[in-house]
Protein backbone atom coordinates (compact mmCIF):
# COMPACT_ATOMS: atom_id res chain seq x y z
CA UNK A 1 0.00 0.00 0.00
CA UNK A 2 1.31 3.44 -0.96
CA UNK A 3 1.82 5.82 1.95
CA UNK A 4 0.13 9.19 1.47
CA UNK A 5 2.49 12.09 2.27
CA UNK A 6 1.53 14.22 5.27
CA UNK A 7 0.19 17.64 4.26
CA UNK A 8 -0.19 20.98 6.04
CA UNK A 9 -1.72 24.18 4.63
CA UNK A 10 -0.48 27.39 6.27
CA UNK A 11 -2.03 30.83 5.97
CA UNK A 12 -5.40 32.53 6.01
CA UNK A 13 -8.78 31.43 7.28
CA UNK A 14 -11.64 33.93 7.13
CA UNK A 15 -15.37 34.18 7.63
CA UNK A 16 -17.00 35.24 4.35
CA UNK A 17 -20.38 36.89 3.96
CA UNK A 18 -21.42 36.74 0.31
CA UNK A 19 -24.47 38.53 -1.07
CA UNK A 20 -25.82 38.70 -4.60
CA UNK A 21 -28.06 41.43 -5.98
CA UNK A 22 -29.20 42.51 -9.42
CA UNK A 23 -26.84 45.48 -9.17
CA UNK A 24 -24.23 46.91 -6.86
CA UNK A 25 -25.49 49.66 -4.55
CA UNK A 26 -24.36 53.26 -5.11
CA UNK A 27 -22.63 55.17 -2.33
CA UNK A 28 -25.13 55.68 0.51
CA UNK A 29 -27.55 53.50 -1.49
CA UNK A 30 -29.38 50.28 -0.75
CA UNK A 31 -30.37 47.20 -2.75
CA UNK A 32 -32.00 43.93 -1.72
CA UNK A 33 -29.98 40.71 -1.81
CA UNK A 34 -31.11 37.69 -3.84
CA UNK A 35 -28.85 35.22 -2.03
CA UNK A 36 -26.79 35.31 1.16
CA UNK A 37 -24.12 32.87 2.30
CA UNK A 38 -22.09 32.97 5.51
CA UNK A 39 -19.24 30.48 5.12
CA UNK A 40 -15.61 29.82 5.88
CA UNK A 41 -13.03 31.08 3.43
CA UNK A 42 -9.38 32.05 3.21
CA UNK A 43 -6.85 30.84 0.63
CA UNK A 44 -4.98 28.19 2.61
CA UNK A 45 -8.07 27.10 4.55
CA UNK A 46 -10.06 26.59 1.33
CA UNK A 47 -7.17 24.55 -0.09
CA UNK A 48 -7.18 22.39 3.06
CA UNK A 49 -10.94 21.81 2.78
CA UNK A 50 -10.51 20.77 -0.87
CA UNK A 51 -7.81 18.26 0.11
CA UNK A 52 -10.06 16.82 2.84
CA UNK A 53 -13.05 16.58 0.46
CA UNK A 54 -10.82 14.66 -1.93
CA UNK A 55 -10.23 12.10 0.79
CA UNK A 56 -6.73 12.93 2.04
CA UNK A 57 -5.66 13.77 5.60
CA UNK A 58 -4.57 17.40 6.00
CA UNK A 59 -3.78 19.86 8.77
CA UNK A 60 -4.46 23.59 8.70
CA UNK A 61 -2.12 26.04 10.45
CA UNK A 62 -3.37 29.59 10.92
CA UNK A 63 -4.60 32.12 13.44
CA UNK A 64 -8.11 33.04 14.53
CA UNK A 65 -9.32 35.44 17.18
CA UNK A 66 -11.05 34.58 20.43
CA UNK A 67 -14.30 35.86 18.98
CA UNK A 68 -17.50 34.26 17.66
CA UNK A 69 -16.25 34.27 14.07
CA UNK A 70 -13.18 32.29 15.09
CA UNK A 71 -15.33 29.68 16.80
CA UNK A 72 -17.52 29.29 13.71
CA UNK A 73 -14.50 28.82 11.47
CA UNK A 74 -12.93 26.26 13.78
CA UNK A 75 -16.17 24.26 13.88
CA UNK A 76 -16.40 24.33 10.06
CA UNK A 77 -12.86 23.04 9.60
CA UNK A 78 -13.48 20.23 12.06
CA UNK A 79 -16.75 19.32 10.31
CA UNK A 80 -14.87 19.10 7.00
CA UNK A 81 -12.33 16.68 8.47
CA UNK A 82 -9.45 19.16 8.45
CA UNK A 83 -7.00 18.80 11.32
CA UNK A 84 -6.99 21.87 13.59
CA UNK A 85 -4.35 21.07 16.19
CA UNK A 86 -2.11 23.76 14.65
CA UNK A 87 -4.74 26.52 14.69
CA UNK A 88 -3.83 29.27 17.13
CA UNK A 89 -6.76 31.01 18.82
CA UNK A 90 -5.06 34.28 19.73
CA UNK A 91 -6.49 36.23 22.65
CA UNK A 92 -7.38 39.80 21.74
CA UNK A 93 -7.09 39.21 17.97
CA UNK A 94 -9.95 39.72 15.52
CA UNK A 95 -10.67 36.86 13.12
CA UNK A 96 -10.36 37.71 9.44
CA UNK A 97 -13.70 38.51 7.85
CA UNK A 98 -14.73 39.44 4.32
CA UNK A 99 -17.91 40.91 2.85
CA UNK A 100 -18.48 40.25 -0.85
CA UNK A 101 -21.29 41.83 -2.88
CA UNK A 102 -21.80 40.25 -6.30
CA UNK A 103 -23.87 41.74 -9.11
CA UNK A 104 -25.92 38.86 -10.50
CA UNK A 105 -26.39 40.86 -13.69
CA UNK A 106 -22.76 41.52 -14.57
CA UNK A 107 -20.71 39.38 -12.20
CA UNK A 108 -18.96 42.50 -10.88
CA UNK A 109 -17.86 42.24 -7.25
CA UNK A 110 -17.19 44.60 -4.39
CA UNK A 111 -15.03 43.17 -1.61
CA UNK A 112 -14.26 44.56 1.83
CA UNK A 113 -11.90 42.51 3.97
CA UNK A 114 -10.48 42.55 7.47
CA UNK A 115 -7.05 40.86 7.11
CA UNK A 116 -6.13 37.79 9.10
CA UNK A 117 -3.73 37.90 12.03
CA UNK A 118 -0.29 36.54 11.01
CA UNK A 119 -0.14 32.73 11.10
CA UNK A 120 2.02 30.86 13.61
CA UNK A 121 5.49 29.62 12.68
CA UNK A 122 5.47 27.04 9.92
CA UNK A 123 5.28 23.60 11.54
CA UNK A 124 7.96 20.99 10.96
CA UNK A 125 7.53 17.32 10.21
CA UNK A 126 5.20 17.43 7.18
CA UNK A 127 6.07 15.96 3.79
CA UNK A 128 4.22 18.72 1.86
CA UNK A 129 3.68 22.29 3.04
CA UNK A 130 1.27 24.50 1.08
CA UNK A 131 1.46 28.26 1.69
CA UNK A 132 -0.68 31.19 0.65
CA UNK A 133 0.59 34.78 0.74
CA UNK A 134 0.11 35.05 4.52
CA UNK A 135 1.71 31.65 5.02
CA UNK A 136 4.75 32.72 3.03
CA UNK A 137 5.16 35.57 5.53
CA UNK A 138 5.91 32.93 8.18
CA UNK A 139 8.56 31.20 6.08
CA UNK A 140 12.06 31.57 7.57
CA UNK A 141 14.67 32.96 5.19
CA UNK A 142 16.54 29.67 5.11
CA UNK A 143 13.36 27.67 4.42
CA UNK A 144 12.09 24.61 6.28
CA UNK A 145 14.12 21.44 6.07
CA UNK A 146 12.51 18.10 5.30
CA UNK A 147 9.41 19.34 3.47
CA UNK A 148 8.46 20.10 -0.12
CA UNK A 149 6.83 23.51 -0.44
CA UNK A 150 3.95 24.62 -2.67
CA UNK A 151 3.11 28.33 -2.89
CA UNK A 152 -0.09 30.00 -4.09
CA UNK A 153 1.05 33.14 -5.92
CA UNK A 154 -2.40 34.19 -7.09
CA UNK A 155 -1.79 37.51 -5.34
CA UNK A 156 1.77 38.51 -6.18
CA UNK A 157 4.18 37.88 -3.30
CA UNK A 158 6.95 40.51 -3.61
CA UNK A 159 9.67 38.75 -1.60
CA UNK A 160 9.15 35.23 -2.91
CA UNK A 161 12.31 33.08 -3.03
CA UNK A 162 11.67 30.56 -5.77
CA UNK A 163 14.72 28.52 -4.78
CA UNK A 164 12.80 27.31 -1.71
CA UNK A 165 9.88 25.97 -3.75
CA UNK A 166 9.10 22.53 -5.13
CA UNK A 167 5.87 23.79 -6.75
CA UNK A 168 5.45 27.43 -7.70
CA UNK A 169 1.77 27.98 -8.63
CA UNK A 170 0.91 31.49 -9.86
CA UNK A 171 -1.84 32.69 -12.12
CA UNK A 172 -0.62 33.35 -15.64
CA UNK A 173 -1.27 37.05 -15.03
CA UNK A 174 1.02 37.12 -12.00
CA UNK A 175 3.63 35.06 -13.83
CA UNK A 176 3.68 37.53 -16.73
CA UNK A 177 3.83 40.52 -14.40
CA UNK A 178 6.77 38.99 -12.53
CA UNK A 179 8.85 38.48 -15.67
CA UNK A 180 7.32 40.81 -18.28
CA UNK A 181 7.04 38.18 -20.98
CA UNK A 182 4.65 35.46 -22.17
CA UNK A 183 3.49 32.82 -19.71
CA UNK A 184 5.56 29.92 -21.08
CA UNK A 185 8.77 31.93 -21.24
CA UNK A 186 8.08 33.36 -17.77
CA UNK A 187 7.59 29.84 -16.39
CA UNK A 188 10.95 28.78 -17.81
CA UNK A 189 12.61 31.80 -16.21
CA UNK A 190 10.97 30.94 -12.88
CA UNK A 191 12.57 27.51 -13.06
CA UNK A 192 15.93 29.12 -13.74
CA UNK A 193 15.34 31.17 -10.59
CA UNK A 194 15.03 27.96 -8.59
CA UNK A 195 11.45 26.66 -8.68
CA UNK A 196 11.51 22.90 -9.38
CA UNK A 197 8.08 22.92 -11.05
CA UNK A 198 5.98 25.84 -12.27
CA UNK A 199 2.21 25.41 -12.69
CA UNK A 200 0.15 28.32 -14.02
CA UNK A 201 -3.61 28.74 -14.28
CA UNK A 202 -5.16 30.88 -17.01
CA UNK A 203 -8.94 30.63 -16.75
CA UNK A 204 -10.66 29.38 -19.90
CA UNK A 205 -7.29 28.80 -21.60
CA UNK A 206 -6.60 26.02 -19.11
CA UNK A 207 -3.45 25.33 -17.12
CA UNK A 208 0.10 24.33 -17.93
CA UNK A 209 3.10 23.05 -16.03
CA UNK A 210 6.84 23.00 -16.67
CA UNK A 211 9.04 20.48 -14.87
CA UNK A 212 12.06 18.26 -15.54
CA UNK A 213 9.99 16.05 -17.84
CA UNK A 214 8.86 18.92 -20.05
CA UNK A 215 5.81 21.06 -20.76
CA UNK A 216 2.32 19.82 -19.86
CA UNK A 217 -1.12 21.23 -20.66
CA UNK A 218 -4.66 20.65 -19.38
CA UNK A 219 -7.74 22.37 -20.86
CA UNK A 220 -10.37 23.97 -18.66
CA UNK A 221 -13.53 21.98 -18.01
CA UNK A 222 -16.43 23.87 -19.66
CA UNK A 223 -18.92 24.94 -17.01
CA UNK A 224 -21.39 27.77 -16.44
CA UNK A 225 -20.28 29.08 -13.04
CA UNK A 226 -22.55 30.33 -10.30
CA UNK A 227 -19.47 32.02 -8.83
CA UNK A 228 -15.71 31.69 -9.22
CA UNK A 229 -14.99 32.74 -5.63
CA UNK A 230 -12.43 30.38 -4.15
CA UNK A 231 -11.85 28.41 -7.35
CA UNK A 232 -8.15 29.25 -7.36
CA UNK A 233 -7.80 28.03 -3.77
CA UNK A 234 -9.56 24.79 -4.69
CA UNK A 235 -7.20 24.33 -7.66
CA UNK A 236 -4.23 24.58 -5.28
CA UNK A 237 -5.70 22.07 -2.86
CA UNK A 238 -6.61 19.64 -5.63
CA UNK A 239 -3.16 19.94 -7.17
CA UNK A 240 -1.51 19.09 -3.85
CA UNK A 241 -3.92 16.18 -3.42
CA UNK A 242 -3.15 14.80 -6.89
CA UNK A 243 0.58 15.07 -6.29
CA UNK A 244 0.21 13.34 -2.92
CA UNK A 245 -1.71 10.56 -4.68
CA UNK A 246 1.29 10.03 -6.94
CA UNK A 247 -0.27 11.26 -10.15
CA UNK A 248 2.10 12.54 -12.84
CA UNK A 249 2.04 16.27 -13.48
CA UNK A 250 -0.05 16.17 -16.67
CA UNK A 251 -2.73 14.16 -14.85
CA UNK A 252 -2.43 16.31 -11.72
CA UNK A 253 -3.28 19.55 -13.51
CA UNK A 254 -6.24 17.92 -15.28
CA UNK A 255 -7.48 16.69 -11.90
CA UNK A 256 -7.04 20.17 -10.37
CA UNK A 257 -8.81 21.88 -13.29
CA UNK A 258 -11.87 19.65 -12.96
CA UNK A 259 -12.02 20.05 -9.18
CA UNK A 260 -11.79 23.83 -9.39
CA UNK A 261 -14.41 24.03 -12.16
CA UNK A 262 -16.90 21.92 -10.18
CA UNK A 263 -16.41 24.13 -7.14
CA UNK A 264 -17.91 27.00 -9.15
CA UNK A 265 -21.36 25.38 -8.87
CA UNK A 266 -21.98 27.24 -5.60
CA UNK A 267 -22.01 30.86 -4.52
CA UNK A 268 -19.21 30.38 -1.99
CA UNK A 269 -15.78 28.82 -2.32
CA UNK A 270 -16.49 25.56 -0.47
CA UNK A 271 -20.03 24.20 -0.88
CA UNK A 272 -19.49 23.04 -4.46
CA UNK A 273 -16.16 21.26 -3.90
CA UNK A 274 -16.55 17.69 -5.20
CA UNK A 275 -15.24 14.42 -3.80
CA UNK A 276 -12.56 12.38 -5.55
CA UNK A 277 -14.97 9.93 -7.18
CA UNK A 278 -16.84 12.74 -8.95
CA UNK A 279 -13.62 14.34 -10.14
CA UNK A 280 -12.18 11.10 -11.46
CA UNK A 281 -15.43 10.37 -13.30
CA UNK A 282 -15.25 13.73 -15.10
CA UNK A 283 -11.51 13.93 -15.79
CA UNK A 284 -12.16 11.82 -18.89
CA UNK A 285 -14.38 14.61 -20.22
CA UNK A 286 -11.25 16.73 -20.63
CA UNK A 287 -9.67 14.09 -22.79
CA UNK A 288 -5.91 13.71 -22.93
CA UNK A 289 -4.69 16.35 -25.36
CA UNK A 290 -1.25 15.29 -26.55
CA UNK A 291 -0.18 18.72 -27.69
CA UNK A 292 3.37 19.41 -28.76
CA UNK A 293 5.42 22.03 -26.95
CA UNK A 294 4.91 24.30 -29.96
CA UNK A 295 1.12 23.85 -29.80
CA UNK A 296 1.04 24.56 -26.07
CA UNK A 297 3.21 27.66 -26.51
CA UNK A 298 0.94 28.87 -29.32
CA UNK A 299 -2.11 28.48 -27.08
CA UNK A 300 -0.61 30.88 -24.55
CA UNK A 301 1.18 33.17 -27.00
CA UNK A 302 -1.63 35.69 -27.66
CA UNK A 303 -0.99 37.53 -24.41
CA UNK A 304 0.01 41.05 -23.60
CA UNK A 305 2.88 41.01 -21.12
CA UNK A 306 1.97 43.01 -18.00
Amino acid sequence: MTTIPSIVCVGTVALDMILTADRLPPEDGRVEADQVALVGGGNAANAAVAIARLGLPVEFCGTIGDDRAGGLLLDELIAEGVGTSLVERRRGSVTAQTAVIVSSGTGARTIITRPAPPPPAIPRGFDITHLDKAGWGAMPREGVAGTRVSVDDGNLIPDLDLALLEWYVPTATVLRSRYGTTSIEAARRARLDGAATVIATDGARGSFAVDDSGLHFAPALPITPVSTLGAGDVFHGALVAAIALGRPMAAAIRFANVTAALSCRALDGRTGIPDRAEVDALVGALGDPRLSDREIAARFSNEDPA
